[in-house]
Protein backbone atom coordinates (compact mmCIF):
# COMPACT_ATOMS: atom_id res chain seq x y z
CA UNK A 1 0.00 0.00 0.00
CA UNK A 2 3.18 2.36 0.85
CA UNK A 3 4.43 1.52 -2.84
CA UNK A 4 0.81 2.83 -4.46
CA UNK A 5 1.00 5.91 -2.09
CA UNK A 6 4.12 6.67 -2.69
CA UNK A 7 3.57 6.27 -6.80
CA UNK A 8 0.19 8.23 -6.33
CA UNK A 9 2.30 11.34 -4.91
CA UNK A 10 4.56 11.29 -7.58
CA UNK A 11 2.37 11.12 -10.31
CA UNK A 12 0.49 13.83 -8.75
CA UNK A 13 3.47 16.06 -7.97
CA UNK A 14 4.61 15.41 -11.87
CA UNK A 15 1.33 16.29 -12.82
CA UNK A 16 0.89 19.32 -11.18
CA UNK A 17 4.74 20.85 -12.10
CA UNK A 18 3.62 19.73 -16.02
CA UNK A 19 0.62 21.63 -15.27
CA UNK A 20 2.50 25.01 -13.76
CA UNK A 21 4.64 24.51 -16.87
CA UNK A 22 2.29 24.29 -19.71
CA UNK A 23 0.08 27.66 -17.69
CA UNK A 24 3.63 29.28 -17.94
CA UNK A 25 3.22 28.95 -21.96
CA UNK A 26 1.48 31.18 -24.33
CA UNK A 27 -1.14 30.44 -27.02
CA UNK A 28 -0.17 30.84 -30.67
CA UNK A 29 -1.68 34.74 -31.10
CA UNK A 30 -0.03 35.75 -27.85
CA UNK A 31 3.12 34.77 -28.66
CA UNK A 32 2.84 35.97 -31.99
CA UNK A 33 1.99 39.86 -30.17
CA UNK A 34 4.70 39.60 -28.02
CA UNK A 35 7.63 38.59 -30.95
CA UNK A 36 5.93 41.52 -32.58
CA UNK A 37 5.51 43.83 -29.84
CA UNK A 38 9.39 43.50 -29.27
CA UNK A 39 10.31 43.36 -32.49
CA UNK A 40 9.27 46.92 -33.04
CA UNK A 41 9.54 48.38 -29.73
CA UNK A 42 13.30 47.58 -30.31
CA UNK A 43 12.92 49.42 -33.52
CA UNK A 44 11.52 52.39 -32.02
CA UNK A 45 14.20 51.93 -29.73
CA UNK A 46 17.00 52.30 -32.13
CA UNK A 47 15.01 54.72 -34.74
CA UNK A 48 14.58 57.11 -31.95
CA UNK A 49 18.33 56.86 -30.82
CA UNK A 50 19.01 57.95 -34.80
CA UNK A 51 16.40 60.63 -34.87
CA UNK A 52 18.59 61.98 -31.46
CA UNK A 53 21.34 61.94 -33.68
CA UNK A 54 20.62 62.71 -36.99
CA UNK A 55 17.42 65.00 -36.52
CA UNK A 56 17.87 68.54 -37.56
CA UNK A 57 15.10 70.61 -35.67
CA UNK A 58 14.71 70.40 -31.99
CA UNK A 59 11.24 68.78 -31.73
CA UNK A 60 12.05 65.35 -34.01
CA UNK A 61 15.06 65.12 -31.52
CA UNK A 62 12.66 65.46 -28.98
CA UNK A 63 10.22 62.97 -29.96
CA UNK A 64 13.09 60.11 -30.59
CA UNK A 65 14.42 61.07 -27.06
CA UNK A 66 10.94 60.16 -26.32
CA UNK A 67 10.67 57.01 -28.54
CA UNK A 68 14.06 55.60 -26.60
CA UNK A 69 12.58 56.31 -23.11
CA UNK A 70 9.16 54.96 -23.17
CA UNK A 71 10.31 52.18 -25.51
CA UNK A 72 12.93 50.74 -23.56
CA UNK A 73 11.06 50.93 -20.24
CA UNK A 74 8.25 48.79 -22.35
CA UNK A 75 10.38 46.53 -23.82
CA UNK A 76 12.11 45.81 -20.54
CA UNK A 77 8.42 44.76 -19.03
CA UNK A 78 7.78 42.84 -22.16
CA UNK A 79 11.42 41.14 -21.44
CA UNK A 80 10.24 40.10 -18.44
CA UNK A 81 6.98 39.28 -19.47
CA UNK A 82 8.17 36.80 -21.47
CA UNK A 83 10.73 35.34 -19.69
CA UNK A 84 8.50 34.41 -17.74
CA UNK A 85 5.87 32.75 -19.92
CA UNK A 86 9.14 30.57 -21.70
CA UNK A 87 8.70 33.19 -24.67
CA UNK A 88 12.06 34.37 -26.48
CA UNK A 89 12.05 37.58 -28.12
CA UNK A 90 14.27 39.07 -30.82
CA UNK A 91 17.12 41.20 -30.04
CA UNK A 92 17.92 42.31 -33.25
CA UNK A 93 16.08 44.56 -36.44
CA UNK A 94 13.93 42.60 -38.69
CA UNK A 95 14.63 42.84 -42.31
CA UNK A 96 11.78 45.70 -43.10
CA UNK A 97 12.87 47.71 -39.95
CA UNK A 98 16.79 47.53 -40.67
CA UNK A 99 16.01 48.62 -44.28
CA UNK A 100 14.33 51.49 -42.74
CA UNK A 101 17.10 52.14 -40.46
CA UNK A 102 19.76 52.05 -43.38
CA UNK A 103 17.24 54.54 -45.51
CA UNK A 104 16.86 56.89 -43.07
CA UNK A 105 20.38 56.95 -41.54
CA UNK A 106 21.06 58.21 -45.23
CA UNK A 107 19.23 60.72 -44.89
CA UNK A 108 20.11 64.56 -42.94
CA UNK A 109 18.54 67.87 -42.28
CA UNK A 110 14.50 68.24 -42.90
CA UNK A 111 14.83 65.18 -45.38
CA UNK A 112 15.56 62.77 -41.96
CA UNK A 113 12.56 64.65 -40.23
CA UNK A 114 10.17 64.49 -42.45
CA UNK A 115 10.71 60.49 -43.26
CA UNK A 116 11.45 59.54 -39.77
CA UNK A 117 8.03 61.28 -38.44
CA UNK A 118 6.26 59.50 -41.40
CA UNK A 119 7.41 56.77 -40.11
CA UNK A 120 6.55 57.22 -36.62
CA UNK A 121 2.78 58.22 -38.07
CA UNK A 122 2.62 54.88 -40.00
CA UNK A 123 4.43 52.32 -37.55
CA UNK A 124 2.21 53.91 -34.15
CA UNK A 125 -0.61 53.84 -36.25
CA UNK A 126 -0.03 49.93 -36.60
CA UNK A 127 0.81 49.22 -33.10
CA UNK A 128 -2.34 51.43 -31.75
CA UNK A 129 -4.58 49.16 -33.91
CA UNK A 130 -2.26 46.05 -32.41
CA UNK A 131 -2.18 46.82 -28.83
CA UNK A 132 -5.81 48.05 -28.88
CA UNK A 133 -7.06 44.04 -30.12
CA UNK A 134 -4.72 42.36 -27.91
CA UNK A 135 -5.92 44.72 -24.93
CA UNK A 136 -9.26 42.94 -25.90
CA UNK A 137 -8.45 39.21 -27.34
CA UNK A 138 -5.57 38.44 -25.10
CA UNK A 139 -6.00 34.82 -23.56
CA UNK A 140 -2.96 35.36 -20.81
CA UNK A 141 -4.12 38.34 -18.04
CA UNK A 142 -0.09 39.56 -17.83
CA UNK A 143 -0.16 40.03 -21.87
CA UNK A 144 -3.92 41.47 -21.87
CA UNK A 145 -2.71 43.92 -18.85
CA UNK A 146 0.67 44.98 -20.83
CA UNK A 147 -1.21 45.55 -24.19
CA UNK A 148 -3.79 47.83 -22.15
CA UNK A 149 -1.40 49.39 -20.30
CA UNK A 150 0.63 50.28 -22.82
CA UNK A 151 -2.15 51.71 -24.94
CA UNK A 152 -2.22 54.68 -23.62
CA UNK A 153 1.15 55.85 -24.43
CA UNK A 154 1.31 54.44 -27.85
CA UNK A 155 -1.87 56.85 -28.53
CA UNK A 156 -0.08 59.68 -27.41
CA UNK A 157 3.00 58.96 -29.17
CA UNK A 158 0.38 58.74 -32.49
CA UNK A 159 -0.79 61.82 -31.44
CA UNK A 160 2.48 63.32 -30.98
CA UNK A 161 4.07 62.12 -34.33
CA UNK A 162 1.13 63.07 -35.91
CA UNK A 163 1.19 66.54 -34.53
CA UNK A 164 4.93 66.89 -35.26
CA UNK A 165 4.32 65.48 -39.04
CA UNK A 166 2.08 68.34 -39.82
CA UNK A 167 4.16 71.06 -38.36
CA UNK A 168 7.01 69.48 -40.59
CA UNK A 169 4.81 69.55 -43.50
CA UNK A 170 4.02 73.00 -43.10
CA UNK A 171 7.05 74.24 -42.76
CA UNK A 172 8.22 72.62 -45.91
CA UNK A 173 5.01 74.13 -47.81
CA UNK A 174 6.33 77.52 -46.80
Amino acid sequence: MRKGQVIYSFLLVGALAGGNAYAQNLNRPDQRFVQTAAQGGLAEVKLGQLAQEKGASQTVKDFGSRMVADHSKANDKLKEIASSKNVSVPDSLSSKDQALYDRLSKLSGPQFDREYMRSMVRDHEQDVAMFSRESQSASDSAIKDFASNTLPTLEEHLKLAQEDNSKLASRAAK
